[in-house]
């Protein structure tokens, strides 16, 4: 029996009912799903024309659009390797360090969003390229246009084998990496996600597709769903969609949540259509979280995952009473078909209770970086990815995150603080909408703790007053020798604190931040 990739399988869902709308564009353009079927088959072609075929690599500099769906759609029928740039949209990375970065990958074709005009200027000019097309018309170049492909339908080239993309990792240890996927494991990563939606969905994704929100996607359209598209997040947007799309399904950082929360119409607006909101990211406070399920109901999920990984854990709606020992919530129990286990530094499984590095086994587990064999063997053994994360499970088996183990706060020789702890603790405070814990080193190589805190609503937070809570509560251990109070939280593309951002804001030399 011939294998069959999941563009396969959307195409026969699409097949079904051409005249259902499937997806909704930032700029309110429909498309029914004949028109998407079309439009793959079509791009497929175009993109054959230009040499596109199998373990070709297909770059996408792209934000949320109906053609960039199209295209990695197009491109993973093919056999063709779709790599996400998205990383590169929202951060300063110079255009020729992007430019290296497509090299470094053997791009084969470039694809750009014609909605990135200035990106796209710098960057077209510099030296060794690949070919590069924009998405739709651009007065910067030519584009890939579907509508003059006229020959027969490609069919999939694809075999489960090969990759079926190279996503990049968030970055919250240094530089963002490129992970592997084939495409007989993205079928199991499809079987999860879809296993989450109920009925026909209506999936909002006002999150970048290139990670988590593109997989959702994908699942809603193979389930028969349809798809809003937000190019960008903005809290009033969001809420409006909803009810007027009839949104059913949304996933969006942690970030983003507290934004929607602080949002004047966030309690006169109807949302009662939702099924599920799910976040995921870094930390929100236990008190936000409750007045999320007060404003939404009893439809706020939680995840806790990894590019590397997948889904690993969900905590569900009555489950966010659960507390870890510094006031943060449960990041839940494994889904289904996923197993963790915490691990000391010999390798051995730790007790309930005690912290060691999360480990995680799945059909979801990547197969490797992108040319970094020396690194795959650190992290993969016997089917067990290494996550560098750090946390502990209680006696029913919930899991509770403590933090990256790069960013581990080296007090002394045996004394070290996880950050994620102690911001989940500061979260708890009043005046603190958000946090970011570090490490400064001092000349014994030791190193004393640092919070960057940003106010809540109406609260200008004492930075004396912080650290007597820390001392109260935790011990003279956990206390930060330094709060900085920051107007904004600078974030990184998947909603978390930008580490490098804020400690050159706060004019410090970010000595611990890992680069591997």
């Amino acid at each position: 029996m011939s294998f069959r990739n999941y563009v396969e399988s959307l195409l026969d869902v699409l097949a079904r009912d051409p005249a259902h709308e499937v997806l909704v564009d930032p700029d309110g353009r429909r498309t029914t799903a004949g028109e998407l079927y079309d439009g793959i088959l079509r791009t497929a072609g175009a993109l054959s024309g230009h040499g596109v075929g199998r373990s070709s690599i297909v770059a996408l500099l792209s934000g949320n659009r109906s053609e960039a769906l199209v295209s990695w759609y197009a491109a993973n029928l093919l056999g063709a390797r779709v790599a996400f740039l998205h990383e590169v949209i929202h951060t300063r990375i110079a255009p020729a360090v992007v430019a290296h970065l497509v090299r470094s990958i053997d791009t084969g074709l470039l694809l750009i969003d014609p909605a990135l005009p200035d990106l796209a200027a710098a960057l077209l000019p510099l030296p060794d390229l690949p070919p590069a097309l924009f998405l739709a018309p651009s007065p910067l170049g030519a584009d890939l246009d579907p509508r003059d492909h006229h020959g027969p339908a490609p069919t999939n080239a694809a075999r489960p084998e090969d990759d079926w993309c190279l996503r990049m990792t968030g970055g919250t240890t240094g530089i963002p990496k490129c992970v592997c996927m084939t495409h007989d494991r993205y079928l199991d990563v499809l079987a999860g996600r879809a296993a989450l939606l109920h009925g026909t969905p209506c999936f909002l994704a006002c999150a970048s597709l290139a990670h988590s929100a593109g997989t959702t996607a994908d699942a809603a359209l193979l389930a028969g769903g349809r798809v809003v598209l937000h190019r960008e997040f903005a809290a009033g947007e969001v809420l409006a969609t909803i009810a007027r799309e009839h949104v059913t399904d949304v996933w969006m950082p942690t970030t983003m949540l507290g934004q929607l929360l602080e949002h004047p119409a966030v309690g006169s607006t109807d949302t009662g259509s939702l099924r599920r909101l799910s976040y995921g990211g870094h930390l929100l406070s236990a008190a936000r979280l409750r007045r999320a399920g007060e404003v939404f109901g009893p439809v706020v999920y939680g995840w806790y995952g990894q590019t590397e990984a997948g889904l690993i854990t969900e905590v569900r709606p009555h489950e966010h009473t659960l507390l870890g020992r510094m006031g943060q919530v449960t990041a839940g129990r494994p889904v289904p078909g996923v197993e963790i286990a915490v691990r000391g530094e010999t390798g051995g499984r730790l007790p309930a209770g005690q912290i060691g590095e999360i480990r995680v086994r799945s059909p979801q587990v990547m197969t490797g970086y992108w040319r970094q064999p020396g690194l795959n063997a650190e992290v993969l053994h016997d089917g067990w990815l290494r996550t560098g994360d750090a946390g502990y499970l209680d006696e029913e088996g919930y899991l509770y995150i403590a933090g990256r183990y790069k960013q581990m706060i080296k007090l002394a020789v045996g004394l070290q603080v996880f950050p994620a702890e102690l911001e989940a603790f500061l979260l708890t405070h009043p005046a603190v909408a958000q946090c970011m814990v570090f490490g400064v080193r001092r000349p014994d190589d030791a190193e004393d703790i640092h919070a960057a805190v940003v106010p809540a609503p109406g609260h200008r937070p004492d930075p004396t007053a912080i650290q007597d809570f820390v001392t109260a509560d935790q011990g003279p251990l956990h206390t930060p020798s330094t709060v900085h109070v920051l107007t904004e939280m600078p974030l990184n593309p998947v909603g978390k604190p930008d580490r490098p951002r804020v400690l050159a804001r706060l004019g410090l030399a970010d000595e611990n931040f890992a680069t591997s």
